[in-house]
């Protein structure tokens, strides 16, 4: 097993959390004690997205859609809020300048959503004890705080080690596969390059919701390997490390299909855009658009 570049210079074990012996009650009122916390990943260019502007500063319905996402989290009850940067950070820290419950964390390297989420380890590493963190994407702005509830309350409900959000679509190519087996049970995520001819059939995908207790975030992104087609860590391969070691993996199907679209280019960018203008605002949307948000993007010829 290959180590994560710039995570700690000998691999953790893996220490299973203990479990609990509490009464159902008690450990429900201990479980919605804990902290939250939102892991943001918004550290890609975005090429295809034909614009000088880091990918989630494109605006989306008067808005960069990283707000978007930072504002569902927020709403979810997140106290603390990590954007994973890298490509044009300076723009992402000054649009969040004044949002005093959000932090940053620096990715240099593009090396794939594992190394991104190990990235905010010297920041979370002493807080992670006795929290749980939702690990998001900053260019998936169709993401609603009540679907984070769900999530939220499933992996909490199920006391799980981790739990990720899916949902059935009827063209799922391009999105990673969930795997279940005989029983139904969760195994793996795989993605699209990844996946055998069968797996390609599988229509139940990942639309990158994610929920991990802090007891065991740090210590299995560390077992992550980059033996996969792409050379990527994979921040999914998490789940099917804590399967196998026997851990609580949930997966529950709580985003609905008209939400899954993320954006890679213009023409997503188009759609997602008529979505949210679509929607009925909330408190928090109906501000005044911010100075990122009323920019002009600058076209690649």
């Amino acid at each position: 097993m290959i180590e994560v570049r710039d995570l700690s210079p000998q691999r953790e074990p893996f220490i299973p959390m203990s479990h609990c012996n509490c009464s159902s009650s008690s450990c429900a009122t201990t479980n919605a004690r804990r902290p939250l916390t939102a892991i943001v990943l918004a550290a890609g260019k975005g090429t295809r997205m034909q614009s000088d502007l880091p990918k989630v500063m494109h605006p989306v319905a008067g808005r960069p859609m990283v707000r978007w996402v930072v504002d569902a989290a927020r709403a979810s009850g997140c106290a603390r809020i990590v954007l994973v940067v890298g490509y044009g950070a300076s723009l992402i820290e000054a649009e969040f300048a004044h949002d005093r419950d959000v932090e940053f964390a620096l990715q240099t390297e593009q090396l794939g959503t594992g190394h991104a989420v190990s990235m905010t380890k010297p920041l979370l590493e002493q807080s992670a004890q006795g929290s749980d963190f939702f690990v998001l994407c900053g260019d998936g702005p169709l993401v609603r705080s009540e679907t984070l509830d769900t999530l939220l309350d499933a992996h909490r409900t199920h006391r799980a080690s981790a739990t990720l959000a899916t949902s059935v679509i009827e063209t799922p190519t391009g999105y990673g596969r969930i795997v279940r087996d005989a029983t139904g049970a969760f195994t793996r995520i795989v993605e699209q390059k990844d996946a055998s001819p069968g797996e390609l059939e599988i229509r139940e995908i990942n639309p990158s919701y994610y929920c991990v207790r802090g007891e065991e975030l740090f210590s299995t992104l560390a077992q992550i390997g980059n033996s996969n087609r792409s050379g990527e860590y994979y921040f999914t391969d998490l789940f099917g490390i804590l399967a196998s070691h026997g851990r609580t993996v949930h997966a529950v199907a709580a985003v609905p299909a008209e939400d899954v679209l993320s954006i890679n280019d213009p023409a997503q960018l188009a759609v997602v855009d008529a979505i949210l203008r679509n929607r009925k605002p909330t408190p928090t949307q109906c501000g005044t658009p911010t100075a990122a948000s009323s920019s002009t993007l600058r076209i690649s010829s």
